[in-house]
């Protein structure tokens, strides 16, 4: 399966805002410095999750943004269907193949796998992703042992 940069920095910024959004709003410069994605770029995803109400913005001097609610209402498949529907998508072949051969392949194979990789995203929240970033954070910030 292939993500688009779009999806997988929607993703990366969300997580983001999930994070650092417990004490404000959280701004462009900030999570394009802590994530290192180019806050122009970001400035052409937000907005698309803004319109699916997945994120709002806080206009003004303060301003940035925070999630609508609270992260384990979030799915992983709204957030992907926000930035790029045909990642989840119905598979669909060219009028070149056989179409009992097709429809064969569609029934065994793509139709199960959508439905799998569909009801997979509906489970994983936000939150779900932001805790497992937690414990990695926190096992990656122990001190090293030393060894005499």
């Amino acid at each position: 399966m292939k993500i688009s940069s779009k999806v997988e920095c929607g993703l990366i910024s969300l997580v983001d805002i999930c994070i650092y959004s417990k004490t404000g709003v959280v701004t462009v410069i900030n999570i394009s410095a802590r994530q290192h994605i180019s806050a122009k770029y970001l400035e052409q995803i937000l907005p698309q999750l803004r319109q699916a109400q997945i994120i709002r913005s806080v206009k003004g001097a303060k301003g940035g943004y925070t999630l609508t609610r609270p992260a384990e209402k979030i799915t992983l498949r709204e957030v992907i269907n926000a930035l790029d529907r045909t990642v989840l998508g119905e598979v669909s072949f060219d009028n070149k193949e056989d179409s009992l051969i097709a429809g064969a392949l569609s029934e065994c194979l793509w139709d199960r796998m959508t439905e799998y990789l569909q009801s997979f995203t509906e489970n994983v929240t936000l939150r779900d992703i932001a805790d497992r970033y937690d414990k990695l954070s926190a096992s990656g910030n122990a001190e090293p042992m030393y060894y005499i």
